[in-house]
């Protein structure tokens, strides 16, 4: 029964201290403004105005619906504001998540410049390694996945970033540290480190040692990028990551990177967005900064132009 309308009159009436020149703030007549409050009176069976007084005072139940309405209506327009610039491209969410552990070298950099161009975006970040993030996505849960893993789902547009090389991180004293390249074979007595996500979302496997129906002698698992590369370093195994995701730990002499086939192991990276949501201004600015920090501190990777998939 009550309406934003009501609201504005009794905060009017109680800021201006009478009706006609409540009614002038609002803009509307005096008369008309008299009978919204009669109208309400009616429907609520309470007095809002004390008419006998000069000039007229708001009842106990009118101040009780300013107590509302000075809670409501500054929320009212703070959402107006809000719905403004969002209109206007200025504001607005970006939720992300990211398919890939080795992501966060790159995106953190790209996230921490987007905030100072886009103050009024907010921003969270969330690794998709235990959920499946494209229905996230779709429902509007997320509004960018970062993935190498793209599929064709309708609603959804995939926006090249870069393609990479996955190639195998040895200790340099490994037998395997002399090849240029390794075939998938030469993994059989070999113990393969790697994230623990399911092996169907792991490359090695399903670009690698799949096709050639090969199983390394073990596999073992480790959180972080960090103690996969001390394990490697240890002689506890051998690690399949991107290329540009190696570079800080080459220049130490243990360890020795060699490629995955003749041809090597190439991995598209895309940036993953609903259609609805593809041409906002923000949006656009995230993924152009994401593009351009990805070139900027990346070694060894290559323009992607189109999805390939």
């Amino acid at each position: 029964m009550l309406e934003v309308r009501h609201l504005e009159t009794l905060t009017a009436i109680r800021q201006t201290g009478s009706l006609q020149e409540a009614a002038e703030h609002l803009h509307v007549t005096q008369s008309a403004l008299s009978h919204q409050l009669r109208d309400l009176e009616v429907r609520l069976k309470v007095k809002l105005l004390n008419r006998r007084t000069r000039p007229a005072r708001l009842t106990t139940a009118a101040l009780r619906i300013l107590t509302l309405a000075d809670e409501v209506l500054p929320r009212i327009r703070a959402t107006e504001r809000e719905l403004q610039r969002l209109s206007a491209g200025q504001t607005g969410r970006l939720h992300i998540a990211i398919d890939c552990h080795s992501c966060f070298q790159w995106l953190m950099p790209a996230l921490d410049a987007f905030r100072q161009s886009w103050p009024d975006v907010s921003l969270d970040l969330s690794a998709a390694f235990s959920f499946a993030p494209l229905p996230a996505l779709i429902r509007g849960d997320l509004d960018v996945v970062i993935t190498s893993d793209p599929q064709p789902l309708e609603g959804i547009e995939y926006v090249p970033l870069f393609s990479y090389e996955l190639v195998l991180a040895v200790a340099s004293a490994n037998p395997l540290a002399q090849y240029r390249y390794i075939e998938a074979h030469q993994l059989q007595d070999q113990t393969l480190i790697t994230y623990p996500v399911e092996r169907s979302r792991l490359d090695v496997f399903t670009e690698f040692l799949d096709p050639a129906d090969i199983e390394p002698v073990a596999i073992r698992q480790a959180e972080l990028t960090t103690m996969i590369m001390q394990l490697v370093a240890s002689h506890r195994g051998v690690a399949a990551l991107p290329n540009w995701a190696l570079t800080e730990y080459l220049n130490h002499g243990w360890l020795r990177t060699v490629k995955l086939s003749e041809h090597g192991v190439w991995r598209d990276l895309y940036a993953t967005v609903r259609t609805e949501d593809h041409d906002s201004d923000y949006l656009k600015a995230f993924l152009e900064q994401a593009r351009r920090t990805c070139f900027e501190t990346l070694r060894d990777i290559e323009e992607l132009k189109q999805v390939r998939f």
